[in-house]
């Protein structure tokens, strides 16, 4: 699989991700940190995307049902070089089934996600599965 997206810059300030019919503008001055999400968030936002989409996928594939999962995702960075060092989440499913097997799921999120498995090929992710009876 093949993939591509566009991003763009302007002088006045403004940039923006274009990925097919969707702009995600971003931060990259002073006068837009508190308002848009700067690249390392754009970065863990994909790292969110991939597992929540594995969730649906895996919902399908291990037959289980949920009403709707949350994650939050906290990350380190490192100064020199800049990168991220080590990643955690928590990731929350709300769900009546007691078919849902927690440990396979959180299993089969890491070992099949392609943005999980890029990052924790360059820094430590450590996250936590839990389900809430909705």
């Amino acid at each position: 699989m093949n993939y591509s997206v566009k991003a763009s810059i302007s002088s006045n300030k403004d940039a923006g991700v274009h990925i097919k019919e969707s702009e995600i503008s971003f931060g990259i001055s002073p006068h837009t940190e508190a308002s848009l999400p700067n690249p390392a968030e754009l970065f863990l936002g994909s790292f969110s995307a991939c597992i929540l989409k594995n969730v649906a996928r895996f919902s399908v594939m291990m037959n289980f049902e949920y009403s709707s999962a949350e994650l939050t995702v906290n990350a380190v960075r490192l100064e020199k070089p800049p990168r991220m060092d080590e990643i955690q989440y928590e990731l929350i499913i709300y769900s009546q089934d007691d078919s849902l097997n927690i440990d396979l799921l959180q299993k089969n999120v890491e070992k099949f996600g392609t943005i999980f498995n890029t990052v924790k090929a360059c820094c430590t992710v450590n996250g936590t599965v839990k389900k809430i009876k909705s």
